[in-house]
């Protein structure tokens, strides 16, 4: 589910405003931040994410690994937070509607 240019635009629009709600600190990418990163993927679609100081991951190489193991798209990677999106199975939550 490759996106597209103009889909990668209004993605990173709507990601403006959106506060980090997946932190990953010290350990790294593990399982517990897979898990919580899919729930919030499933509840939004649109996840901004945190990558604090202690962690041993450069922003992208955690950015991937994530997205990678969440099923999802990196949007973008700008300084210590990235976005990622994945369309959520849920039938009771309002879909981001992609260009």
């Amino acid at each position: 589910m490759a996106l597209t240019g103009k889909q990668v635009r209004q993605l990173r629009a709507l990601a403006h405003h959106l506060n980090p709600t997946v932190q990953i600190g010290r350990g790294g990418v593990s399982d517990a931040v897979v898990e919580q990163a899919e729930e919030s993927l499933e509840a939004h679609e649109l996840v901004k994410c945190a990558v604090q100081d202690g962690c041993g991951l450069e922003t992208r190489d955690a950015a991937s690994t994530l997205a990678e193991l969440a099923g999802a798209e990196v949007v973008q990677v700008i300084g210590h937070r990235f976005t990622i999106y994945r369309e959520s199975s849920r039938k009771d939550i309002e879909k981001i509607k992609l260009c």
